[in-house]
């Protein structure tokens, strides 16, 4: 399995990090460090414990190790100058490298991979990644102490894989971190935390954000940082269009449509508790600190752009279910939702028309063969003719607060893309007017979003 990043970058993204924090807090700042994994470790793990539960390669298991220990080990080597620290470091790595690995050959001869089994595995990533980083700070001259999400006291249900953290956190991490914050850094492994059993869980991956909202909510924080390696949030995919710049302000309302509809700089629920306790969001870049990157606040006192941003959701599907059943049928949607929340299935987008003969639907690409089967399992009567989908559709975003109440926006969107010749399979808008977004086929995604990106003129 190979591993994103050669050594020396994660050596010295590490010590970047510990010298940027280390100076903050030497600028009489009281802070907290929430860590993602080295690059591409979380993969590795995952790819590596799902091809170990089919195959039972011990040997594989024994490589993989190895490329691990290698990789941290060079991390520790470049990101640690204090002889002691390091050795300290070691140890820590050594031991939780040595539970790793008995938990991926007891896979290999399980034959089976559970969600919580999961979640224990790609819990490494941050677990070995954090000693290292409070390594690094330690070694600098600062105090410095390393966390799991869950000593640091975010606790959550038992949903593997895509847990929600629960009321008691905010009080916990409040009494766990607020005492030592004013002489040391403590740094919080990102993505994980555990159950009311102790029992690990993740919280989706990009949770890392997601992670330091909560403990900015939690320790009543003035600002929550947002570390990446952008200027900030852009008004659209730079590889998409690389003429996309950064937005200086947006608000909660903006930045959480924008992370739901594809912005990849967010994790979907990272605003969450900064909006509980209004505490202003701002995502920076890493290696250029001085630039002020994107701010996220409650409102804006000024909105200058109708439009912020235009997004793309690829990996999906569009369900469309019909039937001249289903007119002036009562319940027939709720019976539709409920059959799909049942299901595990994550419905992105609804539209139905007013004559209430056709619903359609779009979800994860993931979820379309249960969608489609449990929808046709449920409606075993006349009341729906037909459940028809299709694999080859994105969705594209317009997003803006700019929008509400001012006409013709719309209007524009759909004037410039017909004008441009892309055909428009299914439109969503909710009566909030911060969003409109709609799908297309696969084939014409990126061209809508270059074509809307050059019309609201987000490039200027």
């Amino acid at each position: 399995m190979k591993f994103g990043g050669t050594s020396v970058e994660n050596g010295e993204k590490i010590r970047h990090v510990a010298e940027l924090v280390r100076q903050y807090h030497m600028n009489g700042n009281e802070l907290v460090a929430v860590t993602s994994a080295l690059g591409g470790v979380t993969d590795g793990l995952l790819g590596t414990a799902k091809e170990v539960s089919r195959n039972g390669k011990v040997t594989q298991v024994k490589e993989f190790i190895a490329d691990l220990t290698k990789k941290h080990y060079d991390a520790i080597n470049i990101a640690i100058y204090d002889e002691e620290i390091r050795s300290e470091c070691v140890e820590v790595i050594d031991s939780r490298v040595d539970e790793l690995e008995k938990a991926l050959i007891g896979i290999c001869y399980l034959g089976e991979l559970t969600n919580r089994s999961i979640d224990y595995i790609s819990s490494y990533g941050e677990r070995l990644a954090a000693p290292i980083v409070s390594g690094s700070i330690r070694s600098l001259g600062t105090p410095s102490v390393a966390f799991t999400g869950g000593e640091a006291g975010i606790v959550t249900d038992s949903n593997y894989g895509d847990a929600k953290p629960l009321e008691d956190s905010y009080s916990q991490v409040h009494e766990r971190l607020c005492p030592i914050i004013s002489d040391h850094i403590p740094v919080v492994t990102g993505f994980i935390a555990q159950n009311k059993q102790s029992i690990i869980t993740t919280l989706g991956r990009g949770g890392s954000d997601f992670s330091a909202s909560i403990i900015g909510a939690s320790i009543e924080a003035d600002e929550i940082w947002l570390w990446k390696e952008v200027h900030g949030i852009m008004t659209t995919d730079p590889k998409i269009v690389p003429e996309s710049r950064p937005i200086p302000q947006i608000s909660y309302i903006e930045a959480m449509e924008l992370s739901y509809f594809g912005a990849k700089v967010l994790h979907p629920r990272t605003i969450e508790p900064a909006i509980r306790h209004k505490i202003p969001v701002r995502v920076k870049n890493t290696f250029e600190p001085e630039f002020p990157g994107t701010l996220i606040v409650a409102e804006q006192q000024q909105i200058q752009d109708v439009v912020k941003a235009v997004t793309l959701i690829n990996k999906v599907a569009l369900i469309n279910i019909s039937g001249a059943g289903m007119v002036g049928a009562i319940g027939t949607a709720a019976r539709v939702f409920s059959t799909l929340a049942n299901a595990g299935v994550n419905i992105i987008m609804i539209s139905q028309g007013s004559s209430e003969a056709n619903m359609s639907l779009v979800v994860n690409e993931d979820h379309l063969e249960a969608a489609v089967a449990a929808v046709r399992s449920e409606f075993t009567t006349n009341v729906v003719g037909d459940v028809a989908y299709d694999r080859d559709v994105c969705v594209v975003a317009v997003v803006g607060a700019g929008m509400d109440g001012i006409p013709g926006v719309a209007g524009k969107v759909f004037y410039s893309l017909g004008r441009a010749g892309i055909n428009i399979i299914m439109i969503s808008q909710g009566s909030s007017q911060h969003n409109i977004s709609f799908v297309v086929s696969s084939k014409e995604a990126l061209d809508a979003v270059k074509t809307l990106h050059s019309e609201f003129e987000l490039d200027k």
